[in-house]
Parts: C-alpha cells; structure tokens; sequence
C-alpha cells in the first residue's frame, strides 16, 4: 500500500493557497523548518497529520519549539528530517535512512547521494531572488521511495 507525503518548507509566515492546494489529499506533512508564524502549524494539521523541525528563523512559542531532527518511518523507510543539511551529523545510508528531508536554501532539489534520496521540497513561502515557489510529493510504496517537485505557479 502506497503513502502520499506533502513535503514542505521555507513558510517563513506565509502559507499560500496554491501550497494547500498541492498539499491536499496527502495521508501526511511534513514541514522541513522556517516555519514562521505559528499559525501555519494549525492550518497544515488540518490538511493532514503533521511533523516538523525548527529552522534557523523559528522563534514563535511553538515554532520555537519543534525539535531540529525528526527520524518518522513511512510504509517501511525511515526518514530523516533536519532543516539545514550541511548540518548532518550522521551518515544517512549507515544509519538506515532512505531519505533526508531538508530546506534552509529555498532551492528545490531531489537528488540520490550513495542510495539515499535527498529531498529539499524549496520554499513555499515568501519568494525569495528569482528562485520558484514549491513544494513536494514523496511516495512511499512496498519499500521504494520517490519525490516530484511540484511548482506552485504564482
């Protein structure tokens, strides 16, 4: 049985329509740091069930809060959740992870590093220089794990 996971970031206080849109149906959400206003943590829990990791700019009560990793299992693989991946302290495939979700860059990017697939969903949020606007879809299905950026359209 496959899952669906809405993959998201970079908020930074701003949840567009066009995000709850692209995030709509997912059986979950995962919000990779840069939050924002706390708000945004209530109106993605109502698309779905929700974890997420404190950026570098989360300061709110809860925001301020969320831890800065997250190991979630999905359909079978482990996932690990950090917003800024230069800070990985581990080795992600030794550790048995099958994907690294990130943010902090505001740049989109679905890459395999070594049998790992490194996830960065881009930035939800307020545009930031000539960079697109995004989110992502993971799909978790009999142990295979696959990520499509999707462009919000502005």
């Amino acid at each position: 049985m496959s899952e669906l996971i809405g993959l998201i970031s970079d908020t930074h206080g701003l949840l567009r329509p066009q995000a709850i849109e692209a995030l709509r149906g997912v059986d979950r959400i995962l919000h990779a740091g840069d939050v924002g206003r706390d708000g945004i943590l209530d109106e993605l829990v109502e698309l779905a069930p929700l974890v997420a990791v404190r950026g570098n700019v989360d300061s709110g009560r809860r925001a301020g809060a969320l831890p800065e990793t997250e190991e979630i299992e999905v359909g079978g693989c482990w996932l690990h959740m950090r917003h800024i991946v230069d800070d990985l302290d581990l080795d992600p495939r030794a550790a048995g992870f099958a994907a690294v979700i990130y943010g902090h860059s505001h740049q989109p990017s679905v890459e395999r590093r070594d049998g790992v697939l490194f996830v960065n969903p881009g930035s939800a949020g307020p545009r930031r220089f000539s960079l697109p606007v995004t989110v992502a879809r993971l799909v978790v299905d009999s142990g295979e794990i696959e990520a499509t950026i999707v462009d919000l359209e502005l």
